[in-house]
C-alpha cells in the first residue's frame, strides 16, 4: 500500500464518521489534490504531524502513515 492510499483510508473513515470535516484536518489543498492524483505522493514530514494532531489520529494510525511514508 502507498503512503496515498493508507492516508486516505483513514481520511475517508474519519469523514465519513464525521469525526473530522476537510477544513479540520488542516490538509493543504495543494497536498490533497496530490494525495488524489500521484500515486508516489508523501507528504513532508512536518506537515504529516500537523495533520495527524489536527485529525486526532491514533497511534496505530500514526505508525501506518509514518511507515508508509519511509520517516
Amino acid at each position: 500500500m502507498t503512503f496515498s492510499n493508507e492516508f486516505l483510508k483513514i481520511y475517508d473513515r474519519k469523514i465519513n464518521s464525521g469525526e473530522i470535516t476537510f477544513r479540520e484536518s488542516g490538509i493543504p489543498f495543494n497536498d490533497f489534490m496530490q494525495l488524489c492524483t500521484v500515486p508516489d505522493f508523501v507528504m513532508e514530514e512536518e506537515v504529516l504531524a500537523r495533520v495527524c494532531e489536527r485529525m486526532k489520529m491514533t497511534a496505530e494510525e500514526k505508525d501506518i502513515l509514518y511507515k508508509a511514508a519511509g520517516y
